[in-house]
């Protein structure tokens, strides 16, 4: 399994533990799955890898690669399943560079979406079009994959429908004297810092108004580490300059979702993931409209969920009650089925592994159908536009320890610069520039 940030990393290990798990009655097999990071700017760090909690996979069996690296342990480590949690132009070069390696036996390979798919869907797919296993998370999102794939007129096949792989814990059970409001917090979403100002403000006057009730914005990362997405307003900041402080009964928090669940009583976002584990688990569960239903913010997913509500209503005691046919559709298995989401999944893998030697990958795009798109794509991972490594992008020879002490430094360092960029000096000079 090969990974680009925590949630990925956290979406990607699941997943190959779920695709390798023995079906219900058959003996259990015996399965080593390695861990890969793909080196880049969302490459997480060793706190928010045990963050994400218990994925099944040894710390021995993690490390951190560039591509072609990557390239290379396909070619020489014998892999079954290569499981591509990657962004989608990640996920379209190591198809691209697979190809290009033309192996006798290759793995099959699989990818999906780590949640709710709500913007470039069809760019997305396509980019993760010549997979041999496309996950989709539910019923609904697999429908709308294989419209787009026959649209443009893509093989479809690759398409399969199962579900999150982190959904689990146990059912809400209400606690006596517990009053729990968790706000699941998002890196982009929104993106503003007036936007994230604003739901800050709302949640800390909610708390004011509840003080009865335990207030918990849960964040994904701390300021300066990265996510999936790019967090330029981090709510810490937000919160250290918040006129009046923050009330007692108001807490930042961070830790493995799951664990946070078990002890909400009201789950609150605005498009978050978070919002299936908890429908999932069926906790009581709002989705914001305060700044609009809009594509942009990804709430436009929960039309029609019964879920959709504003901070008034809430402030006033409202509890949305999800749409049963909606819920149905959307792969979060209330209805205890969920046992059975990746049976799919498996049935396909285990007859790609027993077909013989798989063709090399297909993907939509090509040299020759996106001439002016692809190109780009592959070379920011140092593939040529035949899917071969560039001039210099080859794997690095080993290194003795003190120059792999150096060279670990200089990238840590590196890194570390290039988020200080992102977001502290970035926003100043867009600032400055709308004067």
């Amino acid at each position: 399994m090969i990974a680009d940030s925590d949630t990925r990393w956290k979406w990607g290990a699941l997943t190959a533990r779920r695709l390798t798990a023995a079906a219900s009655g058959a003996p259990a097999q015996r399965v080593e799955i390695s861990g890969l990071l793909l080196r880049g700017r969302a490459t997480p760090t060793p706190r928010q890898l045990a963050e994400v909690g218990d994925v099944g996979i040894s710390g021995d069996r993690v490390r951190e690669v560039t591509a072609v690296e990557f390239l290379h342990a396909v070619r020489d480590e014998g892999y079954d399943i290569v499981v591509l949690a990657l962004v989608g132009g990640a996920v379209q070069a190591m198809l691209h560079g697979i190809a290009a390696l033309r192996l006798p036996a290759r793995p099959v390979l699989v990818t999906g979406y780590v949640g709710v798919v709500y913007e470039k869907l069809t760019d997305g797919l396509l980019l993760r079009h010549g997979a041999d296993v496309v996950l989709a998370n539910s019923r609904h999102d697999a429908e709308r994959f294989r419209a787009v794939y026959e649209g443009v007129g893509a093989d479809a096949s690759a398409v399969t429908e199962a579900a999150l792989p982190f959904l689990g814990g146990d059912p809400y059970r209400p606690e006596p004297g517990r009053d729990t409001l968790v706000f699941a917090a998002q890196p982009s979403v929104p993106e503003s810092r007036a936007d994230r100002a604003y739901l800050l403000r709302r949640l800390v006057e909610h708390a004011r108004l509840h003080p009865g009730r335990e207030v918990l914005l849960k964040l994904r990362s701390k300021p300066g580490e990265h996510t999936t997405h790019i967090e330029e307003h981090p709510y810490q900041r937000l919160a250290e300059r918040l006129p009046g402080g923050l009330p007692p009964n108001f807490r930042l928090v961070y830790g493995h979702m799951g664990e946070v669940l078990d002890r909400t009583d009201l789950l609150v976002t605005v498009s978050s993931t978070a919002a299936l584990e908890s429908l999932h688990r069926r906790i009581p569960t709002a989705v914001l409209t305060d700044l609009g239903v809009r594509e942009a913010l990804g709430n436009h997913h929960f039309t029609g969920s019964g879920l959709l509500t504003s901070f008034d209503h809430l402030d006033a005691g409202a509890r949305p009650r999800p749409d049963p046919v909606w819920l149905a559709g959307q792969g979060v298995a209330a209805d205890g089925g969920y046992a059975t989401a990746y049976d799919a999944a498996r049935a396909r893998v285990t007859a790609l592994l027993t077909a013989g030697r798989l063709p090399d990958p297909a993907p939509y795009s090509t040299p020759a159908t996106a001439p002016g798109y692809l190109p780009g794509i592959l070379a920011r991972h140092h593939l040529g536009p035949d899917g071969h490594p560039l001039p210099g992008a080859t794997a690095p020879r080993e290194a003795g320890r003190v120059r792999t002490a150096v060279r670990e430094a200089v990238r840590d360092a590196a890194r570390g610069a290039y988020r200080h960029g992102v977001q502290r000096v970035a926003p100043v000079v867009r600032r400055m520039g709308e004067l």
